[in-house]
C-alpha cells in the first residue's frame, strides 16, 4: 500500500535507497481534460460557425437630416434647404458608390470562395489556395470591415490547403494568422497542432492541446460543474502521446544539470530514520559515545602528525558528528580520512578499521547519491569482509537506487545466505517486493523478521502496511497497537495509524492521530502531508481550511526539502488556487524547488511531468488572452 502522504509509497524515510512503493502522481486534474486527435476529422471547405457571416448585408444609407437648423425667416429657410439638398444628395452619391463598390467586393469575395472550393474538391489543393488568396487580397484592399470574419474563414481554408498540399510553413502561418485574429478558433488550433506534430515541435503542439482543452472547458464550465456529460475536442491519449515525446527530453537535460551539482544531504530525521532500520545502529552508537567528544577529537587532530593516527582520529570524529546529528561534518570527516588511507599502499595491513571506514564512505556517498561512488565503497568493503551481510544489504540498496531491481535481490538472497536471520536483509527485502508488487512475499520476510526481533518498530509498521493494502484492517490495527507499545510517542506509528483511519474515510480522527505525529517529531515531513490531505478532504471546505492545508504542505517543505509529495500536492493545490497566471507561475518556481532535490528517476519524472503541463496550461491560457486558469 502506498502511503498517502509519502509519494514513495512507503516510510519516507527510506525513500532515498529505493525502499518505497514509487508511484507516479501525475494526476487528472493537472491534465485540464487533455484529450487527443484520435477520432478528429476536419474538412477544410467548413467554415467555423463563429466565423460564418451573410455576405449580403450591406451598410444601409441614413438619409435622414440630422443638421437642420430652426426657422428663422423665408429667406433664410429658403437658403437652408437648398444647402440642405445639396449635402443630402452629395451624401447619398456618396453611400451609393460605396454600396456599390462593397457590392462589387463581397460578389467578387464569393466568386473567388466557391472557385476555391469546387478545386478543393477536384483535389486541386494549390489552385484552391490562389483562389482563397485572391479573395483575401480583395478583403485586405477593401474598407469594409464586414468581410473580417469572412477573412478569417478563408485563411483557415486557405491553410487546409496548403496543409493538403504539403506546404506545412505556409500552412502555419496561415494558422497563426487565424489565431491572431481568432485566439479562440479551435479548427485553426486543432490543425496547428497538427503541423507541428508532424514537425516534432512536440512542446508547441501541448500547448495547443492546452488552448482547445482551456476554451473548451470555459464554454462548458456549468455543465463540467453540474456533472453533465459533454464531448471534448481531443481525446485524452493525445496529451500521453505528446508527454511521451517532450518528457524524456526534458529529463535527459535536467539530470545532466543535477549531475553538475553536488547533492546536499537529506534532512536530519531522515538520515537518523535511516541509521536507525540497521541492526548495527546501537554499536554504532555506543562506541561513538563512549569515545571522546567532537572537541577533544579535534585537538588531538591539531597535535597529530602521522597519517594513520590521523585517519582514525577523523574516522572516530566522523562517528561522534554521526552520533551528534552534525551529518555533513561526519561525511567530510569519513571523506579526509578516506583520501589519507587511499595514498597508503599498506592500507589494508596498517589501518584496522579500513572496512569500517569503507562503510561510513560508502554511506556518505549514499546519501549525497553519489550512487557509483557508494557502490564502489561497499564492493572493496565486501571484498575484506566477504560475510559481512549487513554490507550485501547497502550494496542492494544502492542497486536498488540506481534501477537494477534483479541485482539488488540477488544481494539480498546471499546476505540472507550468509544470514538466514539477518533482520536487515529481511525488512529491506520486503520493500523490494513491494516494488515488485509482490506484497504475499513481503509478508513473509516481514513476518519472519518480527518472529526474530518481536520489538522491531520499523517491521511492525511495514507489515501495518501491507496489511492495509490487502484490506486486513483489523491485522493492521493489531501491528500498530504493537508499535505504539514498543514505542509510545513514536511519530510514525501516529502517522500510520492516521492513515489507516484516512483509508476508513475518519478525517477527524486521522488528523489528530495526525497532530500527534508533528507533535512527537517536529522535523517528519510525513505528517504535515498526510494532515494537510485529511484538511483537504474535509465536508464544506472552507477558504480558511485550504490556506491551512497549504501551510502544512509548505511546513512539509520546510523540515525537510526533499520530501517530493509535499511539492507535488503543494504544487496541485496552489494551481487550483492561482486566480493570476502571475501566481500559477508561483507553481512553476515551486516545482523547480522541487527538482532540485529529486532523489530518485520516479519523483525527477513525477515533478518534470507537472511542470511541463503547467508551462503549457500557462502558456496557452496567455495565448488565448485569458488572465487565470481558474474556471470558477
Amino acid at each position: 500500500m502506498r502511503r498517502f502522504g509519502d509519494s514513495s509509497g512507503s516510510q519516507q524515510s527510506f525513500r532515498f535507497f529505493g525502499f518505497g512503493i514509487l508511484a507516479s502522481l501525475l494526476s487528472a486534474g493537472m491534465l485540464w481534460y487533455v484529450f487527443s486527435l484520435r477520432n478528429q476529422s476536419i474538412s477544410p471547405t467548413d467554415h467555423d460557425d463563429s466565423a460564418k457571416e451573410n455576405d449580403n448585408e450591406l451598410e444601409e444609407s441614413d438619409n435622414k437630416d440630422d443638421n437642420a437648423t430652426p426657422k428663422s425667416s423665408n429667406s433664410t429657410k429658403t437658403a437652408s434647404r437648398i444647402t440642405n439638398e445639396v449635402r443630402t444628395t452629395d451624401t447619398a452619391n456618396v453611400n451609393s458608390s460605396k454600396k456599390n463598390k462593397q457590392e462589387m467586393t463581397h460578389r467578387q469575395v464569393e466568386d473567388a470562395d466557391k472557385r476555391g472550393k469546387a478545386l478543393f474538391k477536384a483535389k486541386k489543393f494549390l489552385e484552391a489556395a490562389t483562389c482563397f488568396t485572391e479573395a483575401l487580397d480583395l478583403i485586405e484592399n477593401s474598407d469594409d470591415s464586414s468581410l473580417e470574419k469572412q477573412a478569417i474563414t478563408l485563411l483557415n481554408n486557405r491553410s487546409a490547403m496548403y496543409e493538403k498540399a504539403g506546404l506545412m510553413e505556409l500552412a502555419l502561418d496561415d494558422c497563426d494568422s487565424v489565431i491572431k485574429k481568432d485566439a479562440g478558433h479551435t479548427k485553426a488550433r486543432i490543425r496547428k497542432l497538427r503541423l507541428l506534430e508532424s514537425d516534432k515541435r512536440y512542446r508547441e503542439a501541448l500547448v495547443e492541446v492546452c488552448a482547445v482543452q482551456l476554451r473548451f472547458m470555459r464554454e462548458n464550465r456549468e455543465k463540467l460543474r453540474l456533472g453533465i456529460p459533454v464531448q471534448p475536442p481531443i481525446p485524452q491519449d493525445k496529451i500521453e502521446q505528446l508527454m511521451g515525446h517532450v518528457l524524456p527530453e526534458e529529463l535527459e537535460l535536467t539530470v545532466a544539470k543535477l549531475n553538475q551539482k553536488p547533492r546536499a544531504l537529506p534532512s536530519r530525521y531522515t538520515i537518523s530514520q535511516l541509521l536507525r532500520s540497521f541492526v548495527g545502529f546501537n554499536a554504532w552508537m555506543a562506541r561513538a559515545a563512549k569515545g571522546d567528544t567532537s572537541s577533544e577529537l579535534s585537538l588531538k587532530l591539531n597535535n597529530c602528525v602521522d597519517d594513520t593516527e590521523k585517519a582514525t582520529l577523523l574516522l572516530n570524529r566522523g562517528l561522534r558528528y554521526m552520533y551528534d546529528e552534525q551529518y555533513e561534518m561526519a561525511c567530510a570527516d569519513f571523506e579526509a580520512a578516506y583520501t589519507i588511507i587511499q595514498n597508503k599502499d599498506d592500507k589494508d595491513d596498517t589501518f584496522e578499521d579500513y572496512p569500517r571506514l569503507l562503510e561510513w564512505v560508502g554511506m556518505c556517498r549514499h546519501l549525497h547519491f553519489d550512487l557509483p561512488g557508494a557502490l564502489s565503497c561497499y564492493e572493496k568493503c565486501s571484498d575484506l569482509e566477504p560475510f559481512n551481510a549487513e554490507i550485501l544489504v547497502k550494496r542492494a540498496g544502492v542497486l536498488m537506487d540506481s534501477g537494477k531491481v534483479e541485482e539488488s535481490l540477488e544481494l539480498f538472497n546471499a546476505a540472507l545466505g550468509i544470514d538466514p536471520d539477518a533482520t536487515d536483509a529481511l525488512l529491506h527485502r520486503s520493500n523490494l517486493r513491494m516494488l515488485q508488487m509482490n506484497p504475499d512475499e513481503a509478508r513473509k520476510d516481514l513476518e519472519k523478521c518480527l518472529s526474530l526481533r518481536p520489538n522491531h518498530l520499523l517491521a511492525q509498521l511495514r507489515l501495518a502496511t501491507v496489511l492495509m493494502a490487502a484490506s486486513d484492517i483489523d491485522g493492521a490495527k493489531q501491528c500498530l497497537d504493537k508499535a505504539e507499545r514498543i514505542s509510545p510517542r513514536s511519530s510514525e506509528v501516529h502517522s500510520y495509524r492516521g492513515e489507516m483511519l484516512f483509508a476508513q474515510e475518519n478525517f477527524e480522527d486521522a488528523k489528530v492521530e495526525f497532530d500527534k505525529a508533528i507533535e512527537y517529531e517536529p522535523l517528519n515531513p510525513t505528517p504535515y502531508v498526510n494532515a494537510a490531505l485529511a484538511m483537504m478532504n474535509t465536508p464544506a471546505l472552507s477558504g480558511a481550511e485550504v490556506e491551512g492545508a497549504i501551510g502544512l504542505l509548505s511546513k512539509a517543505i520546510e523540515v525537510d526539502p526533499m520530501f517530493h509529495a509535499a511539492y507535488v500536492h503543494l504544487g496541485q493545490l496552489k494551481l487550483s488556487m492561482a486566480t493570476t497566471l502571475d501566481d500559477a507561475r508561483k507553481v512553476i518556481a515551486l516545482y523547480d524547488a522541487g527538482i532540485e532535490h529529486c532523489r530518485t528517476a520516479e519523483e525527477l519524472r513525477d515533478i518534470c511531468s507537472m511542470r511541463i503541463l503547467t508551462v503549457s496550461q500557462i502558456d496557452a491560457a496567455s495565448s488565448l488572452g485569458m488572465e487565470t486558469l481558474n474556471m470558477q
